[in-house]
């Protein structure tokens, strides 16, 4: 076997890998560990999405893989460290979402802002609640974007099209990048100095032990009263619990999560009875576009790695070392 694939994709980009390699795909196999690990020890590529928990124990299983391909920018399922020990290279295509989640992030901001899912559940209802339906502007509101990568960057962007004042909190960034210049944006050396100005806080942070529930019953309370949050990124960085009873309690005005901290969430969390709380089923990346970006990067990057050629979308190495 060349490449085993162990979650359900069907894409174009992968169909073409067909004629050139042994490809066995099988949408269900990330369910059963030890069958995977069977099935793994035998292939060369390794291609995920974000169900197959690609493990240290999983990789050492697999002494002819060379790289691992994940469809997505989200690396909390695959052990890059362990992949990198072993020689593996890790392919992502980091760009290939970034416009379609800056743009989801730019919904929610609206939708809050403007009552747009109530004033149409109201309204297909057989109401005209105007009254009900009173929104904000954005002019001269202010957003603090915590994570500033290649989504924070197009949210800044965006947001500045709309007149809103950019905050940005990152320890990791330099204060002197260009797109600091480029949108106004102010660097704040501490989260609770942008949490306590900002009109909307949207998190586009990677999920790591460091930012692991970083939005708790503390960052909620240094938050702006009345202020709106959203997360694109992970729901391992929010403490669910605590962003609901900030939400009952009207400290916060509202909430847009794309991404939970289960998914999908066992059972209901609360947040489903709340009118001023906006859910989505992880669809960031869900856009024409951004899948078909993604599949065919890491398509393409595989089928240079198996040649024996160096990645162009990396993560650790861009040729394997074993």
């Amino acid at each position: 076997m060349d490449i085993l694939i162990p979650e359900e994709l069907t894409t174009t980009a992968v169909d073409r890998l067909n004629p050139r390699y042994r490809v066995v795909s099988d949408g269900g196999l990330w369910k059963d560990r030890e069958k995977l690990r069977l099935a793994v020890s035998g292939a060369r590529a390794l291609m995920v999405r974000n169900q197959t928990q690609v493990t240290a124990k999983l990789l050492s299983a697999a002494p002819n893989l060379l790289a691992v391909g994940r469809l997505g920018v989200g690396l909390d399922n695959i052990d890059v460290e362990a992949a990198s020990r072993l020689g593996i290279v890790v392919i992502a295509p980091l760009d290939a979402n970034a416009p379609s989640v800056a743009e989801l992030t730019m919904a929610f901001i609206l939708a809050l802002a403007r009552k747009i899912p109530l004033a149409d559940r109201s309204t297909k209802a057989g109401g005209w609640d105007r009254k009900g339906c009173m929104g904000i502007e954005l002019e001269g509101k202010t957003l603090a974007i915590c994570g500033f990568g290649r989504i924070g960057r197009l949210v800044a962007r965006r947001a500045r099209a709309f007149g809103l004042r950019i905050l940005v909190f990152d320890p990791f960034v330099n204060p002197g990048l260009p797109e600091f210049t480029e949108t106004q944006a102010r660097h704040c050396a501490r989260l609770e100095e942008a949490l306590g100005e900002a009109d909307f806080v949207s998190v586009h942070s990677p999920f790591t032990p460091e930012t692991k529930r970083m939005f708790n019953a503390r960052t909620f309370e240094a938050m702006k009263p009345g202020a709106f949050f959203i997360n694109t990124s992970r729901g391992g960085i929010v403490d669910e619990t605590a962003l609901l009873r900030a939400l009952e309690s009207g400290h916060l005005a509202g909430a847009a999560l794309d991404v939970r901290e289960v998914e999908p969430p066992a059972g209901r969390a609360g947040f489903e009875a709340l009118e001023n709380v906006l859910l989505t089923p992880h669809i960031g990346a869900a856009t024409t576009e951004a899948q078909t970006r993604t599949f065919e990067t890491v398509a393409e990057d595989i089928d240079r790695v198996l040649r024996g050629e160096s990645a162009m979308n990396f993560v650790n190495f861009a040729r394997p070392k074993r």
